[in-house]
């Protein structure tokens, strides 16, 4: 079937990319095809491909998406934390700050490339920005 000069896609009724795998494999920071190659080069820059299956991650576009989501569970953890500590525990200002401002950087630091992780697999399961571009999907 044809619509504006390009091949319609379809789509198979099992799903090769699970989401849940995929979202997990991401999590670790690990390729969402097989699991076993390193996503990440650095800490935050995506390899262009796994080193272990070849996978292409050239298509990705996470963007600001992994910073946002950061930020909202850190956000959602500490706020209930700090009012906690401070009803039960009455500390001085400064070493609330301390401990507080400390919390949310190493928190915010050690969840910045896992959301990233996330957010590539989410976009390589669903096909997204020409995720199996390449593929033809039959029925």
């Amino acid at each position: 079937m044809r619509r504006g000069g390009r091949a319609m896609e379809t789509f198979v009724e099992g799903d090769d990319r699970p989401l849940g795998r995929a979202i997990a494999r991401g999590l670790l920071c690990r390729c969402p095809a097989c699991g076993q190659g390193r996503l990440l080069s650095g800490y935050l820059t995506v390899r262009p491909a796994c080193p272990a299956c070849g996978e292409d991650f050239t298509a990705q576009r996470a963007d600001d998406g992994p910073a946002y989501l950061t930020i909202l569970i850190v956000g959602h953890l500490m706020a209930p934390m700090i009012l906690w500590v401070f009803i039960a525990f009455r500390p001085q200002p400064l070493v609330m700050i301390a401990i507080f401002a400390s919390g949310c950087v190493a928190l915010s630091l050690a969840l910045l490339p896992r959301m990233k992780g996330m957010m590539v697999a989410i976009q390589w399961s669903r096909r997204m920005h020409g995720f199996g571009e390449g593929e033809l999907r039959h029925d």
